[in-house]
């Protein structure tokens, strides 16, 4: 597919998330950027390392990334605040089947922080997103966005798909947390933003997803981590470490990540 722009009626025309544009320059971004000793950290490094290992030796990374602060990074031009509490997130949409645990830990005391909000949003296995007038979809669809409350280990669990691609983005999910909220109705209600930023997957994993359908009718080209300048600006210590479920790719992955936040901040 084309980088054709997911609009609906009430909002203007998107610009596309180019792989070279610096951050900030996309519509309703929230940046903070924490400068290079703090991206350089080996514990980043580590935990961004693609690992289909036992736990245990995920174990050193994991603990260090809880210690730092998760660099900020786009909002960019597909948020909806439906605020949506629920697991599945999926509404039959194809695709690899992908269980994505959150862990969300306070970055100045390394602790879990439990009754954190994870609102996570991706486009399909075509490069749309719900919610924007594209091909079939209609504005007021909802599929691959949902909202999850961590647990007392601070954990936050997805079901979900793994995203496909659109032309100058490499593939990835956008995360936000909330802290200090409620939720009412199957909806989270008040608090503030505590985070915004985006979680990615490892090459060799995306090389191969591409090749499955329904992946692989998806036509844009498809950007590399390497070379979207949004991953550039310390998406490294935001990749996913991805587990495969069996041997056919196609039966699903779990991909974990941990976010050093702070939870007073209002980014």
């Amino acid at each position: 597919m084309t980088d054709t722009p997911h609009h609906n009626a009430a909002q203007p025309q998107r610009a596309p998330e180019p792989a070279d544009a610096p951050a900030g320059t996309t519509r309703r971004s929230v940046i903070a950027t924490l400068g290079g000793a703090t991206l350089g950290v080996a514990a980043l490094g580590l935990a961004a390392t693609q690992s289909a290992a036992a736990s245990d030796t995920r174990t050193a990374p994991r603990l260090a990334a809880a210690c730092v602060l998760t660099p900020e990074q786009t909002e960019g031009p597909y948020y909806l605040d439906l605020e949506t509490v629920r697991k599945d997130i999926t509404e039959g949409k194809a695709g690899v089947p992908l269980t994505l645990r959150v862990t969300v830990t306070d970055s100045t005391t390394c602790v879990p922080l439990p009754n954190t909000a994870v609102d996570i949003w991706h486009c399909d296995a075509l490069g749309v997103y719900s919610g924007y007038v594209a091909g079939g979809s209609t504005p007021d669809t909802t599929f691959l966005r949902g909202v999850q409350l961590t647990d007392a280990t601070g954990v936050a669990e997805f079901t979900t798909v793994y995203p496909g691609w659109y032309v100058g983005r490499a593939l990835h999910i956008h995360i936000k947390t909330h802290a200090g909220g409620t939720v009412s109705d199957g909806t989270y209600h008040g608090g503030h933003v505590s985070h915004t930023g985006q979680l990615y997957f490892p090459e060799a994993y995306n090389t191969r997803v591409a090749a499955l359908s329904p992946y692989r009718n998806n036509t844009a080209t498809r950007t590399l981590n390497a070379r979207d300048g949004i991953y550039r600006n310390g998406g490294s210590s935001t990749l996913l470490t991805l587990t495969q479920a069996g041997s056919d790719l196609g039966k699903g992955v779990t991909g974990t990540v941990v976010l050093g936040i702070n939870p007073a901040a209002t980014p």
